[in-house]
């Protein structure tokens, strides 16, 4: 007595079509597209990382209402040696209204900075914030 043993097959279609050239090659350009994607977005934060060096930081640690016109701040700015800019400056309110926006230079020599600077304002100011620091052209 022989007995056939064989093993049985899934209905025809029923877990999608098997393995195809079309659909390798169709994953294939899929992971180059992604690989190059990433390897570009490596590029550019390594570069922007590369750049970042010739930017002004700038900081507003401390700063005292001296009158309802003045503000006076100490700004404090870390910078490439030789790299002038310019940093600008806001106070705003008691109602949060903007009461002074100045800018004020900062000279290329040294890769530090720090200045005692007043602000001219239109009401009593009760802040004083950093908005940017700009590099020269």
């Amino acid at each position: 007595m022989s007995t056939d043993t064989t093993t049985p097959r899934p209905p025809e279609g029923r877990y999608g079509r098997s393995g195809n050239g079309e659909s390798d090659r169709r994953l294939k350009v899929v992971g180059v597209v992604c690989g190059v994607l990433g390897l570009g977005l490596i590029t550019w934060m390594g570069g922007s990382y590369l750049l970042r060096e010739s930017k002004i930081n700038g900081s507003v640690p401390t700063f005292q209402v001296v009158s309802d016109s003045e503000v006076q701040l100490h700004l404090s700015v870390r910078k490439s040696d030789g790299q002038a800019g310019t940093c600008t400056v806001r106070s705003q309110g008691d109602d949060h209204a903007v009461v002074g926006v100045a800018d004020f230079p900062v000279p290329a020599a040294g890769s530090t900075y720090e200045a005692t600077v007043t602000l001219r304002t239109t009401a009593r100011g009760t802040t004083a914030e950093l908005l940017d620091c700009t590099p020269a052209k």
